[in-house]
């Protein structure tokens, strides 16, 4: 779905979202973070606001969490989720989950994450933004597609994307825990979302070239269920035949 531009980019995935909500009230929904999602969660808020969705049996689960990093630190993905979206909606707290990045064992984390999502009957709808090289959630380039629940050491190119959120390079994290491919692959559900231009060259790659784990996001082309909402930008270096191809 070719979209203007980030605001109707936003819009569009926040109106699938209430959708699903509205139509399976205890939905489980599988949530990203990042600079792509931020205005959608700012359309889910200001429609709790005023139109009263209610989130009181919804439950959610996060992508990924920075190890080393607890819940009250501001560039934790817990804390940016309170902050973004949990604090502005009726989500029990309880029903709200992130792995944890303090855990004592990170191995065992992942496991009790992974039993966790399998415990509610898997998610629903999973909310996805893109890496400048193709990865989704954390999970980089060269990670099998038959990955769970895991640690990671994240690419140099995503430390360095994510270091504008730090005081310094040094200061990212190069480990955390994200939900696998495979497990990303059993939603119902999946919306990709990209904007801007410097999303246009692993944009153009993914349509064009095969399904490949250099690729992590091309094996969504392999899901039953997935929406693309991309704006102009994101798209600009798609070509023609691929967009009749994708009908975008």
């Amino acid at each position: 779905m070719e979209v203007k531009d980030y605001k109707e980019m936003s819009e569009k995935a926040a109106k699938i979202i209430i959708e699903q909500i509205k139509k399976k009230p205890n939905s489980v929904l599988g949530l990203a973070t990042g600079e792509t999602v931020l205005g959608t969660y700012a359309a889910l808020a200001d429609d709790h606001r005023r139109n009263g969705t209610s989130y009181e049996r919804v439950h959610t689960f996060n992508l990924d969490e920075y190890l080393g990093l607890g819940p009250d630190h501001p560039n934790s993905y817990h804390y940016y989720m309170n902050r973004h979206l949990f604090s502005h909606i009726d989500i029990p707290v309880s029903q709200t989950y992130i792995p944890n990045g303090l855990a004592d064992d990170a191995e065992a984390e992942c496991k009790r994450y992974e039993n966790l999502i399998d415990e509610v009957g898997g998610i629903d709808l999973q909310l996805l933004g893109i890496g400048r090289n193709g990865h989704i959630g954390f999970n980089e380039p060269g990670t099998p597609f038959s990955t769970v629940t895991h640690v990671v050491e994240l690419a140099p190119s995503t430390r360095q994307a994510n270091a504008r959120f730090f005081p310094t390079l040094e200061d990212v994290p190069g480990k955390a825990i994200t939900m696998g491919i495979a497990t990303i692959m059993k939603s119902g559900h999946i919306i990709l979302l990209a904007s801007g231009k410097t999303k246009a060259p692993i944009m153009a790659q993914l349509f064009e070239k095969d399904v490949t784990p250099l690729i992590p996001a091309s094996v969504l082309k392999t899901h039953p269920n997935v929406t693309i909402i991309a704006d102009q930008e994101a798209l600009s270096l798609v070509r023609d035949e691929q967009r009749k191809v994708y009908a975008i």
